[in-house]
């Protein structure tokens, strides 16, 4: 087995659900850290969710998010996300240009 450290960085540029990460056949995800910033001082809000074919899971809803600001898109310092083949990590602004979301992670193929 391989075990490799990633990020995945997007700017969201629409209000479109985006993905972030998207497990490809035979792998697993561990995510370390969701970084969400704001680069246009202004307030807003993002959701995430893991889509698994026809399921959608909400972990994060309309979280706010202040104008020049970080936040942590997961709870806690030792906090981890475990994603199976097939899932797709998703992102949703409510303002596009506004929000920059980090995603690290440990791939494991």
């Amino acid at each position: 087995m391989a075990h490799t450290y990633k990020n995945s960085k997007v700017d969201l540029t629409t209000t479109d659900a985006t993905a972030l990460i998207t497990v490809a056949s035979g792998s697993t995800i561990i995510i370390k850290s969701i970084i969400i910033c704001e680069d246009s001082n202004n307030d807003d809000s993002i959701s995430l969710t893991i889509v698994n074919g026809d399921d959608t899971f909400q972990f994060l809803k309309d979280t706010f998010v202040g104008a020049k600001s970080t936040i942590q898109g997961m709870g806690g310092h030792n906090a981890t996300l475990v994603l199976t083949e097939s899932d797709i990590l998703k992102a949703t602004a409510a303002t596009a240009n506004r929000l920059h979301v980090i995603t690290s992670y440990l791939e494991i193929t």
